[in-house]
């Protein structure tokens, strides 16, 4: 039987979630991309050709692509010279490049997407042109995933206190409203993957889009998140496992959770060590189950932890746990 999946995201995590997806001939498959993006070379080809940001859509299409070890080499190649080409990927090139050619950002990605033989749609969440503004708990107010996190890039051109937590979030500049395709991708969709990521500058700006908690609260399907195995300094700094999820469903709704994954899975302490020396960074784990009694989602621990030198989701184990919520065997 085919089944409708649709991802919301974007991060790294997400990338996992897609690639492992793919593999099952019986998912059709919908990835809802965040179009708040507007830092470094991303920004800059937003700013210069008035398009919306193409580095979600890139590394979607890298995902979801039949040959993706070739097309990741492709696009995340960049030439070293000339400014507008100088440190940009080659994908964010290329959609800018059909953009300009086909004067639609809808077709300009399908275009794309053909080319690397992507079987499956990748849709923005809005066609507007819109930017992230948050809130931190001492009142600071910033606009921009740059500006949000510059924190840690360059200390010199800090803008707010990278050791407080973010505690609001809103989409500034214009009218928007939500993909009418992505929409439908909910509204017909069997199962909803809310994705690991960057929780403010990534997930959040994809449920802040107008028409999207109505649609999350008004689908038939079985809604998933999966929570980040780190915290972020300057975003989510002092936060835990709870708090995650609360901030996922203030914005999607309060009671649209069906399913939430949480690691429960050791990561080796020399790289722990190392997140917190150079990034600040935390392992989030359950450490109150209480906390959780009377929620109206199934919390499923597993060990999802990838043996490598990073702290991040390992696919295999992480679609493991997927395809067992999808297929039945966990209720």
């Amino acid at each position: 039987m085919t089944l409708n999946i649709t991802t919301i995201w974007w991060g790294t995590g997400t990338f996992n979630v897609l690639t492992g997806l793919k593999r099952n001939k019986e998912y059709n498959i919908s990835a809802i991309v965040s179009v708040a993006d507007n830092g470094w070379t991303t920004g800059a080809i937003r700013d210069q050709f008035g398009i919306l940001p193409p580095w979600d859509i890139r590394r979607a299409i890298v995902a979801l692509a039949k040959n993706t070890d070739m097309v990741r080499q492709l696009f995340e190649y960049q030439f070293n010279e000339s400014w507008v080409i100088w440190g940009n990927k080659i994908g964010n090139i290329l959609l800018t490049a059909l953009v300009d050619i086909t004067w639609d950002f809808e077709r300009a990605i399908n275009t794309l997407a053909d080319m690397f033989d992507v079987k499956w749609r990748i849709i923005p969440v809005t066609l507007d042109d819109v930017h992230l503004w948050v809130r931190f708990e001492d009142g600071t107010e910033v606009i921009g995933e740059k500006n949000i996190d510059i924190s840690d890039k360059n200390p010199g051109e800090r803008t707010h206190n990278p050791d407080q937590n973010i505690t609001d979030a809103f989409l500034v500049w214009g009218k928007w409203t939500l993909n009418t395709r992505a929409r439908e991708a909910i509204m017909n969709s069997d199962y909803i993957i809310i994705s690991p990521g960057d929780l403010y500058t990534s997930i959040v700006p994809n449920l802040l889009s107008p028409g999207m908690r109505e649609s999350l609260e008004n689908t038939t399907a079985k809604i998933i998140y999966v929570c980040n195995i780190m915290t972020k300094r300057g975003e989510t700094t002092n936060m835990e496992v709870i708090d995650f999820i609360d901030v996922i469903e203030r914005y999607s709704g309060e009671k649209s959770l069906d399913y939430v994954i949480v690691n429960n899975g050791t990561i080796d302490d020399d790289i722990v060590d190392r997140y917190k020396r150079e990034e600040n960074k935390k392992p989030l784990k359950i450490k109150d189950c209480s906390l959780f009694h009377g929620k109206n989602y199934k919390l499923i621990e597993r060990d999802l932890v990838s043996n490598t030198d990073y702290a991040r989701h390992d696919p295999n184990k992480l679609n493991k746990v997927l395809d067992d919520i999808i297929t039945g065997w966990i209720k």
